[in-house]
């Protein structure tokens, strides 16, 4: 894995997915291609919450880091879970 000044920061979003996650808030999450990855606005992480309910705080939590993107996770190409989320508005 690339030691790079922004690969702390994907770490630091995982470790915040994961917190979700023991929190009961997020049911499962993921993010592909993770070794290659070297900078936040290139990551893209999806995730499913636990209930429909929690979603409104999984953003409000993920919204403290800058440029919050997420949308329904329609295509299903990259995983099977329900919303993509990017940390790079386009």
């Amino acid at each position: 894995m690339p030691q790079l000044e922004h690969v702390s920061e994907i770490q630091a979003v995982k470790q915040q997915l994961e917190q979700l996650k023991e929190r009961g808030l997020v049911r499962d999450w993921e993010i592909p291609y993770q070794n290659i990855l070297t900078r936040l606005t290139a990551a893209i992480f999806f995730l499913s919450p636990a209930e429909e309910s929690h979603l409104e705080r999984i953003w409000e939590e993920l919204g403290r880091r800058p440029m919050l993107h997420y949308r329904p996770n329609e295509e299903k190409k990259l995983s099977r879970l329900d919303w993509i989320v990017e940390f790079n508005k386009i």
